[in-house]
């Protein structure tokens, strides 16, 4: 199967070639730890996971490296702020997110380095780049030379002289406003650490430069990240990779933007939404599934009202698995890649088209519930099987971990099914004698409370259709 990819660095979609045959380097640019993560932060964690489980799907075994940057400005007004050491504010807020990713199941990354592990690392890059001519200390600091090197400014399409000064262009020491900090002189009671140019801390493009080469090498597969990153976190990246001689990343990926309102996602626009208190609201796993039904390359408007929708059209995909497992008297169902459907094959193979993907798995769950009517079994248990598996490439299994529908859920369905059974042989008294407007008024009330009932061969279905999402 050959996968195609949307590759930033040429603006085409091309085929997927791994490095090393059978094995994929991944390599995602991860949370910048200043503060807990809200939804839009989340949604990168979420489209690679999926991209993540696809290759792993087909065989590949991934390498799977994202990083935690737990030492920047940010970081440390917040720590000054609170009155509290720089990594108080980082591992607090490094907690939260690994609970996000845990919440909407996002599988753990091979490796998670923190920035402030690998400053060995940093400063041996930096010494390469300036022997190459490429780098040079001033006054503490070390920047980068952006015009020696060629092609900078190809991954955003931009030319030098029509870029914006860098954020720290008042620095004086600075050749030219465009030259970007690698290392940042020690101020009056910031953490440091001692380098070849005197103590400091490091600037937020060399530590990725750094670990990206420690845990995948000098060249790798893929470095995905936010939109927002491709410029000037990801140009910085190539410039410093490039310069020290490393081949770095063969194709970039990046995932658009969560908004709100119209506007990308952010705290400083007061529009944000923390992980943590949007799963009060609405299930954690119909939160992944609304994050990740959408191209990853899309801008997403997120909403409440939006979310409780997908949840319902997740719950109709459920409703089936749970009745065709009923129906079977089966109590687990195995996912394969050989049960997916070849349309969900193409549309993952499509650079990873999952609203395609979704479709397909619609039209399955569509079949299935036809087959149930009809008492086919064989459709039933093909139908399930399939269902099964591409929820499962989807990191949206509701059989698997974390979200099983057995244990405590099953406990609770028995209860409520107990107690419908008992207003259902009320309604069965009712229609026994005749008596269909006490019949009709039971069907009612167990509609008004979202609980559907369906008249089959088999005998009466009930299920729960317009939960309101917790």
């Amino acid at each position: 199967m050959t996968v195609r990819v949307y590759d930033t660095s040429t603006r085409t979609t091309r085929a997927f070639e791994p490095l090393v045959p059978g094995r994929v380097g991944i390599y995602l640019c991860g949370a910048t730890v200043q503060a807990p993560p809200h939804v839009g932060h989340i949604r990168s964690g979420v489209a690679f996971d999926v991209i993540r489980r696809w290759f792993e799907a087909t065989g590949l075994n991934v390498t799977f490296v994202r990083n935690v940057t737990d030492i920047d400005d940010k970081i440390l007004h917040n720590a000054g702020h609170d009155d509290v050491p720089y990594w108080v504010v980082a591992m607090k807020n490094e907690r939260a997110f690994n609970r996000a990713y845990d919440i909407l199941g996002c599988l753990p990354p091979t490796y998670e380095p923190r920035a402030t592990g690998h400053i060995p690392e940093m400063i041996e890059m930096m010494q390469r780049i300036i022997e190459q001519g490429h780098g040079y200390a001033a006054g503490g600091d070390v920047y980068f030379d952006v015009r020696s090197q060629e092609g900078y400014g190809s991954l955003s399409g931009q030319k030098i002289d029509d870029m914006l000064a860098a954020s720290d262009a008042e620095a004086l020491a600075k050749r030219d406003p465009r030259d970007f900090a690698m290392w940042k002189a020690a101020k009056v009671d910031e953490p440091h650490w001692n380098t070849p140019w005197g103590p400091g801390r490091p600037g937020w493009h060399i530590e990725c430069s750094a670990m990206a080469h420690k845990y995948l090498g000098a060249e790798f597969d893929i470095h995905g990240g936010g939109l927002d990153l491709v410029f000037p976190h990801h140009e910085n990246e190539i410039a410093q990779s490039k310069a020290a001689g490393d081949g770095f990343a063969r194709y970039w990926l990046h995932n658009a933007w969560v908004t709100t309102a119209g506007e990308k996602m952010s705290k400083s626009l007061g529009n944000s939404l923390l992980v943590e208190e949007v799963v009060t609201r609405v299930r954690p796993i119909e939160l992944r599934y609304y994050l990740a039904g959408s191209h990853y390359r899309s801008m997403l408007e997120f909403s409440d009202d939006a979310v409780i929708d997908a949840g319902q059209g997740f719950r109709r995909i459920e409703g089936f698995i749970e009745r065709a497992m009923e129906t079977l008297g089966v109590s687990e169902v195995v996912p394969a890649l050989s049960s997916c459907p070849q349309t969900f094959v193409d549309a993952m193979n499509d650079d990873f088209s999952v609203p395609q993907a979704l479709a397909v798995i619609h039209e399955t769950v569509r079949a299935g519930n036809a087959a149930l009517a009809d008492a086919d079994n064989a459709t039933v248990q093909s139908s399930l099987a399939a269902t099964v598996s591409m929820l499962d490439v989807l990191g949206i299994n509701p059989l698997a971990a974390p979200w099983s529908i057995a244990a405590s859920a099953q406990d609770q369905r028995g209860v409520i099914d107990s107690l419908v059974q008992v207003v259902l042989d009320q309604r069965a008294d009712a229609r026994a004698r005749k008596d269909f407007a006490a019949a009709d008024a039971i069907r009612d009330g167990l509609q008004s409370i979202g609980i559907s009932i369906e008249d089959t061969a088999a005998g009466v279905r009930w299920s729960l259709e317009n939960r309101d999402g917790r």
